[in-house]
């Protein structure tokens, strides 16, 4: 899973944002970036079999064949039309650059045919340049594994699976509204294994009437499949899903803070390392995708609802396309995928980076602070001082890192770099 690294929900949009030339972005500005950061690319596939109740990603049902509900089948070929359109009107805005990481997001990727994610980065390939080690990730629901589907995906250019587990307990997997079960997931992760170098486990916790006991099965079970990465996500109640309308009961925060720990405990034990609030990895298998999210590194986010946030001489800009998969097909097509372009605040981009740099173990260099943002360290220099006092993050001259404290109350630590 890659999360939206956005503060606010973006509203529905309906009409395009001004469409801009290059000339726009890089006028004079108050911030002065020495250089920009790495650069990954986000393309969303919106669809899935099945909503999950839990869930408030921009994803969108899909019945083959259509049914009386409106469903219609993916329709593959105009839909990766339209995202390279998009992708040809922003190349103005990243000319030159290197792309360093590819996330295929939904939604359920893996129902895209091993055919059309073939053309998908064959086209992306013929206009973006690639490192020669780029990260090519991409989303499968275990609900959607057949046998050689996930070679038929490395064979295509996928160097890295991230498979959506949740859970092993068919159980939660009901309660969840997952439209596969342990089975199905067992055999995914272990055809993961045999395709990918490199794969990841997507796990949650806190479910509906899950104990520790069941928690600590869910785990051992994962960890038996030895997954060279597990992204580990608590179960929250988010507005506008119908958990929020039909709330299940799940554990109290401090049976789910004991799971958190358990987690902790037990991936330790297996050689995984929490590199990051929500991951572990083994030696070598962190997600650079995610991570250059987190370091306030830039990403072009092409697809319905994508959000991408870039960096130039002197702004950062952040972009949203239009969410409704139809609206963004007609829009990508006519050459105006984006529905919201704006400058981020020189105000908002303390709070933005350290709301993203304090999510990792290592935290982050003072200097990369200045590098990113184009802004002095005395921009943070108060909340530094206070995260300290409250013994948050330990800190020398030029770096700074969350203490385990810090990384138990990473909201309370966050919110230490509000602007006021």
């Amino acid at each position: 899973m890659t999360i939206p690294i956005h503060l606010e929900p973006a509203p529905a949009a309906t009409t395009a944002a001004p469409v801009r030339d290059i000339q726009h972005y890089m006028r004079p500005g108050l911030l002065q970036l020495p250089s920009l950061p790495p650069l990954s690319l986000y393309v969303h596939l919106p669809w899935c079999l099945k909503k999950c109740p839990y869930c408030d990603f921009n994803s969108h049902e899909y019945r083959e064949g259509g049914d009386a509900a409106g469903s219609t089948p993916v329709p593959e070929q105009r839909y990766i039309d339209a995202l390279m359109a998009d992708l040809e009107a922003a190349l103005p805005l990243i000319w030159g650059r290197t792309v360093h990481s590819i996330f295929i997001g939904g939604g359920t990727p893996s129902l895209f045919s091993p055919a059309a994610i073939d053309r998908l980065i064959g086209d992306i390939r013929a206009r973006l340049l690639l490192a020669p080690d780029c990260e090519i990730t991409l989303e499968a629901n275990p609900g959607t594994f057949e046998k050689d589907r996930f070679r038929a995906f490395r064979a295509a250019g996928v160097t890295r699976l991230s498979v959506g587990v949740q859970s092993f307990n068919d159980q939660h997997l009901k309660a969840l509204g997952r439209v596969h079960d342990r089975a199905q997931a067992l055999a995914a992760v272990e055809e993961a294994a045999q395709a990918f170098d490199t794969f990841n486990l997507d796990i949650m916790y806190a479910l509906p009437g899950q104990t520790l006991q069941e928690l600590e099965q869910d785990i051992l079970t994962a960890l038996a499949l030895k997954p060279p990465h597990i992204s580990i996500y608590h179960l929250t109640i988010e507005p506008n899903t119908y958990f929020a309308k039909f709330p299940p009961v799940i554990p109290e925060d401090d049976q789910a803070y004991a799971m958190l720990d358990r987690i902790t405990e037990m991936t330790g034990q297996a050689g995984m390392a929490r590199y990051e609030i929500s991951a572990y990895a083994q030696p070598g298998h962190a997600c650079f995708h995610n991570t250059n999210y987190w370091q306030f590194g830039d990403y072009l986010g092409i697809g319905a609802g994508a959000h991408s946030k870039l960096s130039f001489a002197h702004r950062v800009v952040r972009q949203v396309r239009f969410r409704e998969p139809r609206l963004y097909m007609d829009n990508a097509l006519a050459g105006h995928a984006v529905a919201q372009d704006e400058d981020v605040k020189r105000a908002e981009l303390p709070f933005e980076y350290m709301l993203n740099a304090l999510r990792l173990r290592d935290g982050f260099a003072l200097q990369d602070f200045m590098d990113r943002t184009g802004l002095p360290i005395s921009t943070i220099a108060k909340g530094l001082d206070a995260a300290e006092r409250k013994g948050l993050i330990e800190r020398d001259a030029a770096h700074v890192r969350p203490t385990e404290r810090g990384f138990d109350f990473l909201s309370n630590l966050q919110e230490l770099f509000l602007a006021d």
